[in-house]
């Protein structure tokens, strides 16, 4: 799926005019300040709503509906988590996201995006090994680390019942090998929506090997 623009991202995922505009400021702050701390590849930047907010949106619709707490690690430019905090301020108004991103200019970055979008996330310039568990119904990355050391990231911040997230892309047979000889854990595969040759993953009830 290759969306033109807005207009079409609005019919694809079914949300409201306002978070269209939201996206569109977003959009305009991604490129305004991309040049600066190269928050994306600069090749993505125009076709900034297939690859990254429709590539983060889709991930809405695999997380478990009661989901209130969300955490996305190594946030860098916001996907997915930031993509989702906007979408959802009216899908789902009661949660509440918590953006980790160690990188300095890039946490300053989501929080200009937050403050002028009006979305409720929180940003967190640590890395996501140094916080304290946060105890999360879903966890998020992107592009963050091989599999095996997302499984055990993701898992020291979920809550019992929470679940992962993770978008992977062509090697995600061999990353879940490779996991599996670390960790244990229930596994769904959905296709990605934005690459044929993609998959996103859904992991609950990570323990040990």
């Amino acid at each position: 799926m290759k969306l033109s623009g807005p207009e079409q991202f609005l019919d694809v995922f079914n949300v409201s005019r306002e978070t269209i505009d939201r996206l569109q400021i977003y959009e305009n702050l991604l490129k305004k300040w991309n040049p600066k701390i190269n928050l994306v590849a600069r090749g993505t930047l125009g076709d900034v709503w297939t690859r990254h907010f429709a590539d983060s949106a889709q991930i809405s619709d695999i997380a478990p509906e009661n989901a209130r707490i969300w955490v996305d690690m190594g946030s860098g430019g916001g996907f997915p988590g930031a993509v989702l905090a906007i979408m959802n301020k009216e899908k789902r108004p009661e949660a509440k996201y918590y953006l980790v991103e160690s990188d300095k200019r890039k946490a300053a970055f989501l929080r200009a995006v937050a403050r002028e979008t009006g979305a409720d996330f929180i940003v967190s310039d640590q890395r996501a090994e140094d916080i304290p568990p946060y105890g999360a119904d879903v966890v998020t990355a992107r592009a963050l680390a091989p599999l095996e050391m997302l499984v055990g990231l993701a898992g020291r911040h979920l809550a019992p019942h929470g679940v992962a997230i993770l978008p992977k892309g062509a090697n995600v047979e061999n990353e879940i090998e490779t996991a599996l000889a670390l960790w244990r854990f229930d596994l769904e595969k959905f296709p990605s929506v934005t690459d044929p040759s993609a998959a996103i993953l859904k992991l609950g009830d990570i323990r040990n090997a």
